[in-house]
């Protein structure tokens, strides 16, 4: 058995090495290639390019790049077609997956996809193109498989693995014991991205709310968990060029421990918020893309919403309250704005302790251990495929 796999960025390869686990459970003979990161790596793929490549975000960048990104799918798709794999699962990625999914597919390679593009939000004829390129969609939530089952493209909703991984009730003081950290101390967690374009736009708001907060609160220290060598590299230029009065620690991933051993987290938009959800951790959500990008974006976008955990309650209904969460986009994403969402946290007890009963409502409803569900209906296909 010959799976390719393509995933590139971090949550894409936490989800890809759990699917490869409960892969080879059931073909202990599976040869796995494609693109992935470490995780993905320790299970066994052999990997093809480095991941990082492909995390890009906002139209300027992927321009940039589009000529790169051209070369490596057609090579890829090369690869895939000349060994004649058995399955290619795309792992999010949609603008270099769905593509070389459509291109496969015509190659009679069975293609599989994992995490549904956010057609429910934007771009909603995207859909066409899907059906047309994978026969089976893994969708993380509920919510998203009506528009498939409209479509008549098989879909599965298999919950989301840190779902079934985190604990319903995370213990903060052995976090905190864990980085040596003080429990009579407030902490802030700060996660500006894990992707270049994410940090370049905010990591100036997010450094100039930390200052603003420690002029107000003296006990407030603050931790910035870096994705990886490169962004740490990012985060430390921007320091050096603008130098604070007080330490803000800098650490090499561990950014789950680091969020549940924090007061509040402030964070980019994207699978980091979910994550934050599971931890029961109070939030504050931003995101800013170039200002060509936005004004592209901002007319595709169909909903009122952008972080997870408000998609996820408005979706799911499982609070009385329409937005969980504070986010800000775009201009919105200010000192002002930020560091007053975050000291209401702070001073709020009763806030955080509603926080953690919705949190705790959607925890539950995305515990379906994902990794067994997704490797049952890959399997299911490929014996459909070899019956057929």
């Amino acid at each position: 058995m010959l799976i390719y796999l393509v995933a590139g960025e971090a949550s894409g390869d936490i989800l890809g090495a759990g699917l490869m686990s409960s892969l080879k459970l059931r073909f202990p003979d599976a040869k796995f290639k494609g693109i992935g990161g470490p995780l993905m790596q320790a299970q066994g793929l052999d990997c093809y390019y480095p991941f990082e490549r492909l995390s890009v975000m906002g139209i300027l960048p992927i321009l940039k790049r589009y000529f790169e990104l051209l070369q490596m799918r057609k090579r890829l798709r090369n690869h895939i077609i000349e060994e004649s794999a058995d399955c290619f699962i795309g792992i999010d990625v949609p603008v270099f997956n769905t593509d070389l999914e459509y291109q496969l597919t015509k190659n009679n390679i069975t293609c599989v996809h994992y995490v549904s593009p956010s057609v429910w939000a934007w771009r909603e004829n995207r859909i066409f193109k899907i059906v047309k390129s994978v026969r089976l969609m893994l969708c993380l939530f509920p919510f998203e498989l009506p528009i498939y089952k409209k479509h008549n493209l098989s879909a599965v909703c298999v919950g989301h693995p840190l779902a079934d991984e985190i604990p319903l009730e995370p213990d903060m003081h052995k976090a905190r014991k864990k980085l040596g950290l003080s429990d009579d101390s407030q902490y802030l967690a700060i996660l500006p991205g894990s992707r270049g374009s994410e940090t370049k736009f905010l990591v100036e708001p997010f450094i100039e709310t930390a200052i603003r907060l420690k002029q107000k609160n003296s006990r407030l220290n603050f931790i910035i968990p870096c994705a990886n060598e490169r962004r740490r590299i990012q985060i430390e230029k921007y320091l050096k060029e603008h130098p604070t009065d007080f330490e803000i620690k800098l650490i090499d991933g561990q950014s789950r421990d680091i969020m549940l051993a924090s007061d509040v987290v402030l964070l980019a938009s994207g699978t980091a918020t979910l994550e934050a959800l599971l931890l029961k951790k109070p939030m504050v959500v931003a995101y800013k893309v170039s200002a060509f990008s936005y004004f592209i974006y901002s007319r595709l976008l169909k909903i009122k919403n952008f972080a997870l955990p408000n998609l996820l309650n408005n979706k799911n209904k499982n609070s009385i309250s329409d937005v969980l969460v504070k986010e800000y986009m775009q201009d919105k994403c200010t000192v002002d704005n930020l560091s007053k969402a975050i000291n209401e946290l702070l001073n709020n007890n009763e806030q955080s302790n509603r926080l953690v009963s919705d949190f705790t409502k959607i925890h539950k409803s995305l515990r379906k251990n994902g990794n067994e569900i997704a490797a049952d209906a890959i399997s299911q296909l490929l014996k459909n495929k070899l019956n057929s």
